[in-house]
């Protein structure tokens, strides 16, 4: 049986070379390899080595070496067939069906490769060409040597809206390959297709193997509407699962024993020239949970380093957020925060190698930035802050799937509050009492730090009334004794699938979109990135942002969108008319004054980041949702089962929670009011 190349590849990438031979083989860390004893010989002293930045074993004493499907075939005698389907299965992956549709698919995979090659190589030569004089001496003022633009072979696209489709046209492809690939702009109302970018500096974004998949481009005009365009997603190209200059960092990763991510392009490659090669960035996108696990392929801690202003910072924080359902396996992020209104390039060019390294050794753990972000410029004089402070902290620990790791954050938090605030003292229960009533009260009284609970062996919480329920008072409900209902319940609506329900924070965010088109554009990756529920939502999310990037590829101005009454025509006259009826319906009553078309948009805007901030977090949960209840599934112990219970109840209280807007309505006349 033949397999793309394509389909083996990401065998390889979910599955660590050292997960499949750890089954057979006794693996202790060595530096920043693994290390055992030959499975092929008998052997007192290890000489086998794993290594899984590099993907490949090697066993000095017998002279094998491989990946995981040579492994697989050396020490259980399978055919490449059954190692591919055994780590298939193992990886999570469907094995591809051999007919002449998936032949044909292959061949589409690699005529895209080919035609984005050419391309690649199209732009290279307008650079050098006297078109490109404008684009040439942009690069020389950002210090990009020719060295360094061969090396990432850097080009320019020009003004002409057909010139690269006319020279691809001229060496045989097709209009619609050259769509597939993401090079051309098209639509219903295009009538001809055109170039999508256009007057730009030109970066290829190759996939882990070194081939073209995509473009970034930086716009050479001011009055564009997009400064940073990338291609769209495509067969070869997902936007959240790869990382820029990821193929020329593995190596560089494995041999400093870290990998850097930054956020622009110009600062890999300012960092690369500077002696940090190791060095990647995000593709357009803030940072997500499939780029952190690639991250963690190469590094136990990457380290995050953002630019030094407020939009840095912001993304120091999400990427925090990101991480933390994450975390465990010895799994961490560290982030070096810039001097204020620097980013990498600014810092590799007045400073050099030196600056750079002192700002990384300083990078704060996770923990640090965590502590930072809920602390910085508050004031706890009240109870009730100190309160709420610490609860905020008790949530984000509880996002870490790993017990263990759970347990020392939230200790490192305790011992910081008390640290800050001083150690809480329960009052005396004895006083007044009889001797024995005494000694039994002596029992809860306790010195401790807020939020721990003394009775508990790790630590946690009290429950409802204060004590452990343990061997007295009313029987306890057993939530792990299977569930009944009555067949006439269970025909009920309660129990119907609900598959077209509107989560009523996806209509809210859908309608302030359609209320005030102008927050697309200015959120524009974040709403991209946004996990929705709904699929009809998520569709009409796509929908609103390529309404976007379709106008900006126009060269109409975004500043100027379309009206909120233009914006429901189209989507109206596109199908969409019953969704937005249900969009009305699912939205909150209480939110209804500031959709209304005399809202303002800066109204708008600081309900939609609250409300982004609060659909982020209930993602999160989610996600640590699902793995609560595998962990129930596989251990139905008390502790998994409170685990489950805390993380439903933080689930429903995120759900429940309404976004409260400081001086909210001041811009459009109305009073503050909440949602």
């Amino acid at each position: 049986m033949r397999f793309p190349p394509a389909f083996l590849e990401e065998i390889k990438h979910r599955l660590p070379i050292s997960e499949v031979v750890r089954r057979r083989v006794k693996l202790q860390k060595a530096g920043r390899e693994w290390k055992g004893l030959s499975p092929f010989n008998q052997e007192r002293t290890p000489s086998f080595t794993v290594n899984d930045q590099k993907g490949f074993f090697h066993c000095f004493s017998s002279g094998q070496h491989g990946n995981i499907f040579d492994f697989l075939m050396l020490t259980e005698g399978l055919s490449f067939p059954e190692a591919v389907e055994r780590l298939a299965t193992d990886a999570g992956l469907a094995l591809p069906r051999v007919s002449a549709e998936t032949e044909e698919q292959e061949r589409k995979r690699a005529s895209l490769h080919e035609i984005l090659e050419w391309a690649t190589a199209y732009f290279e030569h307008r650079l050098q060409s006297q078109e490109g004089a404008g684009a040439r001496d942009y690069l020389a003022r950002r210090g990009l040597s020719a060295d360094l633009i061969a090396t990432f072979r850097i080009g320019y696209a020009t003004s002409d809206k057909f010139a690269l489709r006319d020279h691809l046209a001229a060496k045989g492809a097709t209009r619609e390959a050259m769509i597939d690939a993401g090079l051309l702009v098209h639509g219903e109302d295009i009538a001809v297709p055109y170039d999508r970018f256009r007057d730009r500096v030109i970066f290829p974004i190759a996939d882990r193997s070194g081939r073209v998949i995509a473009f970034g481009g930086r716009a050479l005009s001011s009055d564009v509407p997009a400064k940073y365009l990338n291609s769209p997603e495509t067969p070869l190209f997902h936007k959240g699962s790869g990382l820029y200059n990821l193929h020329r960092a593995r190596k560089a990763a494995h041999d400093s024993g870290t990998i850097i991510a930054v956020e622009g392009y110009v600062d890999v490659i300012a960092m690369h020239a500077t002696g940090f090669p190791q060095t990647v960035a995000p593709l357009g996108t803030a940072l997500t949970q499939e780029q952190c696990a690639l991250l963690w392929r190469m590094a136990e801690e990457p380290i995050l380093c953002f630019d030094g202003d407020r939009a840095g910072r912001k993304a120091a924080y999400r990427a925090a957020d990101v991480a933390l359902p994450l975390l465990g396996n010895g799994h961490s992020l560290r982030f070096a925060l810039l001097p204020e209104g620097q980013d990498p390039d600014d810092l590799a060019r007045s400073g050099g190698a030196p600056a750079i390294r002192a700002v990384l050794e300083a990078a704060l753990p996770l923990v640090d930035l965590l502590w930072q972000r809920e602390t910085e410029g508050e004031s706890f004089t009240t109870p009730e802050r100190r309160a709420a402070l610490e609860n905020r902290l008790d949530a984000l620990a509880r996002q870490i799937p790993d017990q263990t790791l759970q347990r020392y954050y939230r200790g490192e938090f305790v011992t910081r509050l008390a640290n800050r605030f001083g150690a809480f003292t329960a009052p005396d229960f004895g006083q007044g009492m009889s001797g024995d009533a005494r000694h039994g009260a002596s029992r809860q009284r306790r010195d401790f730090a807020p939020g721990l609970n003394p009775d508990s062996p790790r630590g946690g919480p009290r429950s409802g009334n204060g004590s452990r329920r343990a061997g007295r008072g009313p029987a306890v409900m057993d939530y792990r004794a299977p569930l009944r209902i009555s067949e006439s319940l269970s025909r009920s609506a309660l129990f119907q699938p609900r598959e077209k329900a509107l989560p009523p924070r996806e209509a809210q965010i859908l309608l302030l979109l359609l209320r005030h088109p102008i927050l697309i554009d200015r959120h524009l990756e974040e709403l991209a990135a946004l996990d929705f529920i709904n699929s009809e939502a998520a569709s009409l999310r796509s929908v609103l942002i390529e309404s976007i990037w379709s106008q900006a590829e126009a060269g109409t101005e975004v500043n100027s969108p379309p009206s909120s009454d233009l914006l429901q025509q189209r989507l109206v006259a596109q199908g969409h008319a019953a969704l937005l009826t249900r969009l009305e319906k699912a939205t909150p009553a209480a939110s209804h004054w500031y959709l209304k078309p005399g809202a303002a948009d800066s109204d708008a805007e600081a309900l939609l980041r609250q409300t982004i901030t609060l659909h982020q977090r209930a993602g999160a949960l989610r996600h640590e949702l699902r793995a609560a209840e595998a962990a129930v599934a596989a251990d139905p112990s008390d502790v998994n089962f409170n685990r489950l219970a805390e993380i439903q109840s933080d689930l429903q209280t995120i759900d429940g929670t309404e976004a409260v807007i400081d001086g909210f309505g001041t811009a459009s006349g109305h009073t503050a009011g909440t949602l």
